[in-house]
């Protein structure tokens, strides 16, 4: 398990921009589960959307995107002489909105992992049911 401070040594991410709050479980290199506390104080929601807020989609993926960094520094050597980049986002689906009040769970898995290529499926849940899911392809580049 991992905090938020030992969170914010793995990602380069700051607020407004770090969307993990917890890593509940990692198994190093193939699985990883953390979780996003979703609150009113984001500040997206000021524009997305005024009287409806609802987490824009593309920072769901983001927070998919995230965690799956957490799981690729830690298994990586040189982990801190690395940053992820995104190469593709596949197979995206919003099945339910995402509002404040909500815990996101945020559930990753290794498709494959090549050469500093990382290919894993993401599922995102509140209170059980899945509200976004997709594939995503990174790699580890040297800063």
């Amino acid at each position: 398990m991992l905090d938020i401070l030992q969170i914010m040594e793995i990602l380069p991410h700051r607020y407004p921009f770090l969307l993990v709050d917890r890593v509940l479980e990692i198994e190093q290199g193939k699985r990883i589960v953390a979780i996003k506390n979703v609150t009113m104080n984001e500040p997206f929601f000021q524009g997305h959307f005024p009287g409806y807020p609802i987490m824009p989609g593309v920072l769901i993926i983001e927070a998919m995107a995230q965690v799956a960094a957490i799981m690729a520094y830690v298994t990586s050597d040189n982990a801190d002489e690395k940053v992820s980049y995104f190469m593709a986002i596949d197979k995206a689906r919003f099945r339910k909105p995402v509002k404040p009040g909500d815990t996101l769970r945020i559930e990753i898995e290794t498709i494959f992992h090549k050469r500093g290529i990382w290919s894993v499926s993401g599922k995102c849940y509140v209170e059980g049911t899945l509200v976004t899911e997709a594939e995503l392809k990174a790699t580890l580049a040297d800063k």
